[in-house]
């Protein structure tokens, strides 16, 4: 099988931002972007990206997952970044449109339509280092997909990272390139030392995220994650399993927690760790690392109440149970 996100469909729907004006979107061929070698995003990094799923239903339509959520945040990234603001209007056409033509291409179950707009500085200027990018390019790229951990369905070992954080503070809410690139080489570290599939970043002890998802601990009937602050991406796919675990009458907790209380809650026999995203949806986490240490969360294995809450967010994409939040958008 492929690894997650290396097959692309052969178009990609593409517009241009010429300093005054967006121009009509296009479809054109996926490999056929062309930038000058002094664009803005080469050298300073003027790029953010958000990744959303299209999911085939068993009448065979074809429906996108919480689409408004995804430009909102890719419209807040761009503005942070100082990227031209984007119309979001056309946005949404674009991402419909270029699924609908490939709607033929979208997997069957357990399968999806990975979704990655793109938005990055075009303008031919080395001297602005300190300066935005006058012009840019959006693209929505498509990538039929399956799991995103290649290890198959066993719970991820984390490795506690205390000293340091994901991205500079201000960066958090911004879905950009150059906070992956980042937190990549501690992630191979830990993978080389540790065998590792992920670094959760806890700098002075504050329980955050990793390098390409939010944590979520789950303690009984209980689901205690880090509010919401502009040091953290804000993930939709964590908004959408809270709003789930809230409907089933959970009791879901948004504060700070340490890795003293991380690790003391861990090691209840009932206890499960979780990472949310739009790629790894919803996957439990069986050990934790700390200086040099292994800690067993729960009893190590994939928690009960994380596939009961993966299962009810699948449900819903997949159309297997009633949209009851409206989160379904279609094509």
């Amino acid at each position: 099988m492929s690894a997650f996100g290396s097959v692309f469909m052969p178009e990609m729907a593409i517009s241009w931002f010429d300093g005054s004006s967006w121009s009509e979107s296009q479809v054109v061929p996926s490999e056929s972007l062309h930038l000058h070698a002094g664009a803005h995003v080469l050298h300073y990094s003027s790029t953010c990206f958000e990744g959303l799923k299209a999911f085939r239903h068993a009448d065979g339509s074809i429906k996108i997952f919480r689409m408004d959520r995804n430009i909102d945040r890719i419209a807040q990234s761009s503005q942070l970044l100082a990227l031209p603001e984007i119309n979001k209007d056309q946005v949404a056409e674009m991402i419909k449109s270029v699924v609908a033509k490939f709607a033929a291409e979208v997997p069957e179950a357990p399968g999806s339509m990975y979704i990655r707009p793109t938005h990055i500085g075009t303008e031919p200027a080395i001297g602005k280092a300190a300066a935005p990018t006058l012009t840019s390019c959006f693209y929505v790229l498509l990538s039929p997909v399956g799991d995103y951990f290649s290890g198959g369905d066993r719970a991820l070992r984390l490795l506690i990272d205390d000293k340091n954080m994901r991205c500079p503070p201000h960066m958090g809410m911004v879905k950009s390139g150059g906070n992956y690139a980042g937190a990549l080489q501690p992630t191979m570290k830990a993978r080389a030392e540790f065998q590792a599939d992920q670094v959760l970043f806890c700098p002075n002890g504050d329980v955050q995220e990793t390098g390409a998802a939010n944590f979520l601990l789950i303690d009984g009937d209980e689901i205690i994650t880090k509010a919401l602050d502009s040091t953290f991406l804000h993930g939709v796919t964590r908004d959408s399993i809270l709003t789930i675990a809230r409907d089933m009458g959970m009791k879901v907790s948004e504060r700070q927690l340490s890795i003293d209380e991380l690790l003391e809650r861990s090691a209840k026999p009932g206890c499960e760790a979780a990472l949310s995203g739009t790629a790894a949806v919803l996957t439990s986490v069986g050990t934790l690392i700390h200086n040099g240490q292994e800690f067993t969360v729960g009893n190590g294995a994939i928690g009960e109440t994380t596939v009961k809450l993966r299962r009810a967010l699948n449900d819903i994409q997949w159309g297997r149970s009633e949209d009851k939040f409206g989160w379904l958008i279609d094509v």
